[in-house]
């Protein structure tokens, strides 16, 4: 793979690394971005934290030690409710939202999201072919993230949520024109048993042509969670 995907997005090469913080309780997560410090600058909150409450409160702690912020909780739902939704999130300052639905929801969200960048998810990186013939999706992976990638293009959307396995399928018929937010990265070649299929290195993530990849289990689960995230970025820097 050649590095000619590489994204040239000016997005300071600290911030392309997220963090998912899925933890089941707000002072787990508190406590490794804390620990954390200025290794890592934008985090994922996503569905296990919002359930655990006091997700604003947790939201507005984040701000206040200028962290930024992905809500990823893949609103889907009649049109109307999802849009009401989105201009909602659009003032607790929050960076980023995935929405999981399809184009009337992605209208919806877009004409409300302000400043918020939207990202559609395309096919959750646990799902392989099996899991999409389970669903009902008689195409393949790239075709379905491929379609719903120039529909969330065509109708105004930021960005996308793709496996790093279909970006360069994406920036060779969509360039450069969409955000790109890669998760099931893995900081080396290995392939511990989890609930991610189709994973890629954080290399080869870049390499493909994501600008943000998502890591959340290698990091959290690391014996010194704040040396795997400095070596973490410093594998994105070696890209850039």
């Amino acid at each position: 793979m050649t590095q000619l995907n590489i994204s040239t997005k000016p997005i300071p090469t600290n911030e392309r690394l997220i963090m998912a913080l899925d933890f089941p309780s707000i002072a787990e997560a508190q406590a490794l971005v804390e620990e954390l410090g200025d290794s890592v600058v934008f985090y994922k909150v996503g569905m296990e934290i919002f359930m655990s409450g006091d997700y604003f409160a947790f939201i507005e702690w984040l701000k206040a030690r200028n962290k930024k912020i992905f809500v990823d909780l893949k609103f889907f739902d009649i049109p109307a409710t999802v849009g009401r939704a989105i201009k909602a999130l659009s003032s607790k300052g929050v960076d980023m939202a995935t929405i999981h639905g399809n184009d009337s929801m992605m209208q919806a969200a877009t004409q409300e999201k302000g400043d918020l960048k939207v990202l559609a998810v395309t096919a959750l990186t646990s799902l392989d072919r099996g899991d999409l013939d389970d669903l009902g999706f008689e195409c393949d992976v790239q075709q379905l993230v491929l379609s719903r990638a120039k529909r969330a293009l065509a109708i105004g959307c930021d960005g996308i949520v793709s496996s790093g396995l279909e970006v360069p399928m994406l920036r060779e018929n969509l360039d450069h024109k969409l955000l790109v937010i890669t998760p099931g990265v893995r900081p080396v070649d290995n392939r511990v048993e989890d609930d991610q299929k189709r994973v890629v290195t954080v290399e080869q993530a870049f390499q493909n042509g994501a600008d943000y990849i998502v890591i959340g289990r290698p990091i959290r689960d690391a014996d010194n969670s704040k040396a795997m995230a400095d070596k973490i970025q410093l594998q994105i820097a070696s890209q850039f």
